[in-house]
C-alpha cells in the first residue's frame, strides 16, 4: 500500500475532529470571500448608485431636498408609494450635475455652458443641467450613509466570524494531527517490540530512533502545515473561482488555466525533490546512529584516541546531508515565489488585455464595483497558490518520511498473544537442530541433546562455537532451519512466543538495567511481582550484602544501563530479576565472566538457590563455575563433540580436558 493511502487511513481514525475542522475552515473561507462582494455592492449600489434613477417625492425618509423639491432614489420607494417626475444625477470628471429629466441612453459625457451632451455611437442628445455643490452632493449621499455603515458592520462581523472559525479549524487540525502522530508513534513502538531479533542485527538503533522521532515529526508537519494549507487553499481557490464565474465567466475561464500549470509544476518538483529527500532522511538516520554509537562507546573512543577519526566520519555524513539540503533549498527557491510571480504576471496580463481591449466600447461597460472585485479576487487567488507552492517541500519530506515509517511497519512481526499456559516442567529436547544466521552459513549443525527437569546443563567451547545460538533458538529469538526443539514433548514452534518466554529467564554477561530504581529493575514493574518478592529475591541471591551501602537501598535510582553501579551489583540485580519471576528454564550466559572473585563467590551460592526446581543452562568460559553441572556439552564449530559430566569428560582426555588443562596452567601461573 502506498504511503499516501496509509497516511489517509491514519487520518480517517480521527475523521470527526478533521471534519469539524474542515467545516470551520469552509465557514472561515466563505466569510472571508464575501468581502469583495460587499465592497462591490458598496461601490455600485451606494457610492456610484447616486447616478441611478431619482424621482420627485414627498418629504420623508430617504428624500433629499434640492431646489425646493424633494427627490428619492427609485430603489428606495416603498410598495404603492407614488413616484413623480424622473431625474438623473451624473458625474463628469470630478463634478456632479443634476439633469431634470430621464436619460434614455448613456455614453460619453461632456458639459458646456449649463448643458450636458451624451454621445453613444451615432446617437447624441443634449440635456439642461445644473452643477451640484459639495454640500448639496452630501445631502444626496445622506440616504446611503446608514446603509453603507450596515454593510461595513456586516463585513467586520464576517471578519470576526472568519477569525473565530480560523482559530477553530487550526486548533482542531492541530489536535487531530497530534492524535495521529501519537497513535503512529505508539504503533511503531509496539511494532518494534514484536519484530524478530534478526531485524535488529543489521539496523543500528539510531536509525530506528530516527524513524520514531524525526520521520513522524515530518509527518506531523504534513497534517498540521501541508494538509491544512492544501485544504484551506483548495477551498479558497474554489470559492474564488465561483465568485469570478458569478462576476464574469470569460475571465474566470482564463484563470482556470492556472490549475494545469500548477499541477505540471508539482510533477516536475516531485521528480527532483523525492530523490533529494530520500538522501536527506537517510543521512539524518545515519547521523543519529553515529551519535548514538559515539555516546555508547565514548570510553573506548577516548581510551584509544579515536576522537579525530570519529569527527571525520561524522563530518562526512554531515557534509552529504548539507549538500542535499542545499540542493533542496535551490529547488525550493526556483519553484516557490518565482512560480507565483510568473503566474501572477500572466493572469494580470490577461486581465489588462480583457478590460483594456475588450471593454473599451460602451456596450461592454463593466462597473467599477465589478472591476474592484475582480482585482481583489485575483490578488486573493495568489495567496493560496503561494501557500500550496511553498508547501511542496514539506509535502515531499512528509511523503518520504511516511514511506520510511510504513516500511518499518510493514516488517513482519510476531503477533502478540495473551494466551497463558501453566508453568511447564522444563524438559528440553534438541533433535537434530541445524541453524544459520545467514543463508548457506550454518553455525549449528545436527545438535541433539536432552535436558531433564531440574538438571544443570553447561555449554562450553571456543568463541563462535555456537553456545549462544543454542540459547537464542530456545528463546525463539530465531527459529531453526532443520530439526526440532521441544519442551515437555511439545514443539516450541507450536507455542506462542510470549507464552513460551513467560516461564523462561536469562542472565546475560553484560546485564541490562533500565532507568528507574533497583526495585523496578527486579520487578520490571510487573504487578505480579510484589515488593516483598523483590526484597526476598535480592536477599536470596546475596545482593543485600553488596547493595547495603546504597543510601536508598532498593529504591536507589538507576540511570541509563545502570552506569553508576558496579558490574557485580548489576549482575546481582539481574540474578534477582530472574529469581523473582520464578522461571521453569533459566539461562546464565557467561553470567560470572565479568565478576570479581568475592562477588563470584556470592553468585555461586546464589546459583544454587536459582537452580532449585528449574532446568538451568550455563554458558561459561571458566570451567571452574560448571564443575557441578549434571551435563556438559562441548561444542566445536557448531557441533557437539563431547557430552558428559566433569569427571567423565576429563577421563576422555579430549577437547574438554585440553581446555581444563590450559585454564589450570594459566591460573597456576
Amino acid at each position: 500500500m502506498k504511503a499516501g493511502k496509509q497516511l489517509f487511513q491514519y487520518a480517517l481514525e480521527f475523521k470527526k475532529i478533521i471534519i469539524v475542522a474542515l467545516i470551520m475552515l469552509g465557514l472561515s473561507v466563505g466569510a472571508e470571500l464575501t468581502g469583495p462582494f460587499i465592497a462591490k455592492k458598496m461601490i455600485d449600489a451606494h457610492i456610484l448608485g447616486i447616478e441611478s434613477s431619482w424621482f420627485e417625492a414627498a418629504k420623508g425618509k430617504d428624500a433629499v431636498k434640492f431646489d425646493g423639491h424633494y427627490y428619492k432614489r427609485g430603489a428606495y420607494f416603498g410598495k404603492g408609494e407614488a413616484k413623480g417626475k424622473e431625474v438623473r444625477i451624473i458625474q463628469i470628471g470630478k463634478d456632479f450635475y443634476f439633469i431634470p429629466e430621464a436619460i434614455p441612453f448613456d455614453g460619453k459625457r461632456t458639459y458646456h455652458n449649463g448643458q450636458v451632451t451624451i454621445k453613444k455611437g451615432d446617437q447624441s442628445k443634449i440635456f439642461q443641467a445644473k452643477k451640484i455643490k459639495a454640500n448639496q452632493l452630501l445631502q444626496f449621499y445622506q440616504p446611503e450613509i446608514p446603509r453603507m455603515i450596515k454593510l461595513i458592520l456586516f463585513y467586520f462581523s464576517l471578519l470576526l466570524g472568519a477569525s473565530v472559525f480560523q482559530y477553530g479549524q487550526h486548533y482542531y487540525l492541530q489536535k487531530a494531527s497530534n492524535r495521529i502522530i501519537q497513535k503512529m508513534r505508539n504503533d511503531i513502538f509496539q511494532h518494534i517490540q514484536r519484530l524478530p531479533i534478526r531485524y535488529f542485527d543489521n539496523l543500528p538503533a539510531g536509525k530506528v530512533v530516527s524513524r520514531i522521532t524525526n520521520d513522524t515529526e515530518a509527518i506531523r508537519d504534513l497534517y498540521v502545515a501541508v494538509l491544512a494549507n492544501f485544504f484551506t487553499s483548495t477551498i479558497y481557490i474554489t470559492g474564488i473561482f465561483i465568485s469570478l464565474f458569478i462576476l464574469n465567466a470569460k475571465l474566470a475561464a482564463i484563470c482556470l488555466l492556472l490549475i494545469p500549470i500548477l499541477y505540471a509544476w508539482m510533477i516536475i518538483y516531485r521528480k527532483y525533490a523525492s530523490k533529494y529527500n530520500q538522501v536527506i532522511r537517510t543521512k539524518i538516520s545515519e547521523i543519529n546512529a553515529s551519535i548514538n554509537e559515539s555516546i555508547q562507546g565514548m570510553n573506548i573512543i577516548q581510551a584509544f584516541r579515536r576522537e579525530y577519526q570519529m569527527k571525520e566520519e561524522f563530518e562526512q555524513l554531515n557534509e552529504t546531508h548539507f549538500k542535499y539540503q542545499n540542493k533542496q533549498l535551490n529547488l525550493n527557491a526556483l519553484t516557490s515565489h518565482n512560480l507565483v510571480g510568473i503566474l501572477r504576471t500572466i493572469t494580470f496580463v490577461a486581465f489588462i488585455w480583457y478590460f483594456g481591449g475588450g471593454s473599451v466600447g460602451v456596450g461592454s461597460f463593466v462597473s467599477l464595483g465589478v472591476l474592484y472585485a475582480f482585482v481583489d479576487y485575483i490578488n486573493r487567488l495568489f495567496q493560496p497558490v503561494t501557500g500550496i507552492v511553498n508547501q511542496f517541500a514539506n509535502l515531499e519530506q512528509a511523503r518520504v518520511a511516511g514511506e520510511r515509517v510504513f516500511e518499518l511497519l510493514a516488517e513482519t512481526g510476531t503477533p502478540v498473544n495473551d494466551t497463558k499456559m501453566e508453568r511447564y516442567q522444563g524438559n528440553v529436547t534438541f533433535d537434530k537442530v541445524t541453524f544459520g544466521y545467514k543463508e548457506n552459513h550454518d553455525v549449528l549443525k545436527d545438535i541433539s541433546f536432552d535436558a531433564k527437569m531440574g538438571e544443570t546443563i553447561a555449554l562450553v567451547g571456543h568463541t563462535g562455537s555456537g553456545k549462544s545460538s543454542i540459547m537464542n533458538l530456545l528463546f525463539r529469538f530465531y527459529d531453526c532451519l532443520n530439526g526440532s526443539i521441544k519442551i515437555d514433548g511439545k514443539n516450541i514452534n507450536e507455542i506462542p512466543v510470549q507464552a513460551l518466554r513467560e516461564h523462561m529467564a536469562i542472565v546475560l554477561q553484560d546485564p541490562y538495567l533500565f532507568t528507574g530504581t533497583i526495585a523496578s529493575n527486579v520487578s520490571l514493574n510487573d504487578p505480579r511481582i510484589t515488593r516483598e518478592m523483590v526484597e526476598k529475591a535480592l536477599k536470596d541471591v546475596g545482593a543485600d550484602k553488596v547493595l547495603k551501602n546504597l543510601e536508598k537501598g532498593i529504591d536507589e535510582p538507576v540511570i541509563e544501563k545502570g552506569s553508576t553501579l558496579s558490574s557485580g551489583q548489576r549482575q546481582l540485580i539481574s540474578f534477582a530479576r530472574a529469581l523473582a519471576f520464578n522461571p521453569a528454564i533459566l539461562i546464565l550466559d557467561e553470567a560470572t565472566s565479568n565478576i570479581d572473585t568475592e562477588t563470584e563467590s556470592i553468585i555461586q551460592d546464589a546459583m544454587e538457590v536459582l537452580k532449585k526446581g528449574r532446568t538451568t543452562f550455563i554458558i561459561a568460559h571458566r570451567l571452574s563455575t560448571i564443575r557441578n553441572a549434571d551435563q556438559i556439552l562441548v561444542l566445536d564449530k557448531g557441533r557437539i563433540v563431547e557430552k558428559g559430566n566433569h569427571e567423565e569428560l576429563l577421563a576422555l582426555r579430549g577437547k574438554y580436558y585440553q581446555m581444563h588443562q590450559l585454564q589450570h596452567i594459566k591460573s597456576a601461573g
